[in-house]
This record gives C-alpha cells, structure tokens and sequence, in this order.
C-alpha cells in the first residue's frame, strides 16, 4: 500500500472518523483506523462496535492497493500537526506504517485488517433520500431531550418514525419530551418505529454539513445506514419499545399564553440565577396580560421578573425545571411562541406560534 494526500485532504474525514473511536478499548483493533486503498480511492472506517463510519477521499495521484489498520489518535495528532498545505505519503513496509511530510518521518505500528470488525449489514427494510439541512434540523430541535443514562435504555436515545410522507423525531427523558415532524417523499403505507443510540444521533448530526446536499437513510432490522456524498454512517439500534407519546401530549389545555420568545428566554435565563442549584425550580404566575416569574433559594435569595404576555384566562401557579423552559426556547426558530396550560398539576405544551411541526412537553414541579 502506498499514496500520498494532501494532509487538509486526510485530515477532515480523519477527524470524524477518529471521533467515533473510542479511547478505552477492550480490544486493541477498535482503537486503530481502517485504511483501504482501492484504485484511485482511500477508505477509512473507525468503529466502537454500536455505530461506524466510513469516509471516502479521491486520491489525485495513481496509488498502490492495499489495506491495513493503524492507530486512530496519533494518526490524526501526527496530521494536526504538520504545517497546512502539507504533501503526506504513506506506505506501509513490513507491518509498520511509515509517514513522510517535509522533513519529517513517522513509522506507526499496525494491525492487520482482517481483524478490524464489519458491523454486519442485514436486509434493508426502508430506503429514502432527504436533504441533510433538514435532517440536521429535525436532530437539533429533539436531541436535547434524550436520555443521558437512564435505566430505561430506550430513552437513551431518538425515536424515528417514518409514515406516509412524514418523518418524525421523538426525544424524552422521563420529565420532558421533544417532538419534530418534517415532510418528505416516503412512501410508507403503515407506522415503522426505530429508536437510534444517543451516540449514533449525535454522530449523524456532526455529519449533516453540506447545506445543499442530501442523505440517503437505509433503515434495516438492526440497524440505521446513512449514505452522503463522502461518508456512510451505519450505527445498530436499540431494541426496545419507545413509549406511546401521543399520550403524552397535554389535551384540552384552556389557557393560552402568547409571549415574545426573546424575551421570555432572557427573563429566565435571569431568574434561573437565583434558583436552586439542585433542582433549578422557578415559579410562574399567570394573570391577565402579566407572567410573573419567581425564583428563591435555600440562601433565601429571590429573583422576581415581569414579563408582558398575551394572555387572558384565569390567575394559575406552576412551577417548572427552568432549565427545561430553557433548552425548549433555545431551538425554537419563532419570534412568537404559544404556550398551552391547564392546571398547576399538569405538562405544559409549548410550541412556535405560527405553526405545529415541532411540540414540547414539560412536566410542572412542585415547589
């Protein structure tokens, strides 16, 4: 095996790569990257096992074929630090990789690659191609909601639901859900459900760059593949069954509130200071025309905000996480943004004003 790359060139699908890799590796193989040369194209594939990613770079010059797996880390920190615009070749002799570039030399210690793992590819039940701005944003708007290491482990994670030209992402933690909808040109007669790892979300999102490209998703039994123009991504699912978040959704919710969501988002962002550390819990007291926000405590500090909403119903007290207020604010796109109460006992239901792709529910705390 022998080519040679500019470093920019290696450097960009090596850093992806390498960021799926893990750090503390049971067998040494899945700390290594998988390098393949093939006619004029270099491959390399990291993976931990749950998700793996291939990226793909054209090579310019005429290349020897080969294949072999090197470690991923001090591949990509010997790139990082070479002088920009940097000529790299590379030839593997004798089981050693060896690296030249300017006047330096570096000969990194393989592994063979028949001992690099394939995440095993079974029948493809579900294909379609999305824009990947799209895609992108329906991850942004519902990731936050994940589980991060809850006992149930199908919260650890996102719910894909693909039906008759919508897809759909779910996102909930037990005390908050996350809810987003994108139209697309699926033909899917009945409901197919997946739910994808945290890390294999979060991986997705890092590749969805390109503003104007698409991504072809392939959603097998086990797993979920996704295809852009220089990387294909497959990342295993988690078998389990997602609660029925339909019955989540508040209904019959008699108090609206419209408010500023600019506005509204400064003045927790103030109150949550004087909150509780621990529990981050504000008070908010609705009257006519007027949103109190309230926050105190075990200091015995207070914080009080007015905010102008428009609103008209009956007085109502409700305590909520203000982080969860927060992070719901932080990706809505709107100006405006409604909110849909009941009683001090019940979720909240927040949405942008102008439209229903997207839905929050918070839990109310008490305090």
């Amino acid at each position: 095996m022998h080519f040679t790359i500019q470093r920019e060139a290696l450097l960009k699908p090596l850093q992806l790569v390498a960021g799926v890799v893990e750090r503390r590796q049971t067998l040494p193989v899945l700390s290594n990257v998988l390098l393949v040369v093939q006619g004029q194209q270099l491959s390399l594939t990291g993976t931990d096992l749950e998700v793996e990613l291939v990226g793909r770079v054209t090579l310019e010059e005429t290349a020897e074929p080969g294949e072999i797996t090197v470690p991923a880390r001090k591949l990509m920190d010997i790139c990082k630090s070479l002088p920009s615009d940097t000529l790299i070749d590379i030839r593997l002799d004798e089981q050693k990789l060896l690296i030249k570039a300017g006047r330096s030399r570096f000969s990194l210690s393989t592994l063979p690659a028949n001992d690099f793992p394939t995440v095993e590819e079974g029948p493809g039940s579900l294909t379609f191609t999305l824009p990947q701005a799209k895609v992108r944003r329906l991850i942004e708007r519902t990731s936050f909601a994940m589980a991060q290491q809850d006992v149930r482990y199908y919260l650890n994670g996102m719910l894909l639901e693909v039906s008759s030209n919508v897809l759909r992402a779910v996102a909930t933690d037990g005390h908050r859900l996350a809810m987003c909808s994108m139209t697309a040109g699926i033909e899917q007669a009945d409901k197919h459900q997946v739910i994808v790892p945290r890390k294999g979300i979060l991986e997705l999102a890092r590749l969805l760059t390109e503003q104007d490209g698409e991504v072809s998703i392939v959603l097998g039994q086990h797993h979920i593949r996704a295809t852009t123009g220089e990387f294909t991504f497959t990342s295993k699912l988690v078998d389990g069954k997602f609660p029925d978040y339909e019955r989540v959704l508040p209904k019959g919710g008699d108090k609206l509130i419209l408010g500023d969501r600019q506005m509204l988002r400064e003045a927790f962002s103030r109150t949550a200071i004087l909150s509780n550390e621990k529990y981050r819990g504000i008070r908010l007291l609705l009257t006519s025309g007027l949103l109190k926000i309230q926050a105190n405590n075990p200091e015995q500090e207070e914080a009080e905000e007015e905010v102008a909403v428009d609103y008209t119903g009956g007085n109502l007290e409700i305590g909520f996480n203000v982080s969860y207020l927060l992070d719901v604010l932080g990706v809505m796109g709107t100006e405006q943004v409604r909110l849909l109460l009941s009683d001090s006992n019940s979720s909240a239901l927040l949405q942008e004003s102008d439209n229903d792709e997207s839905a929050y529910v918070v839990m109310p705390m008490r305090l």
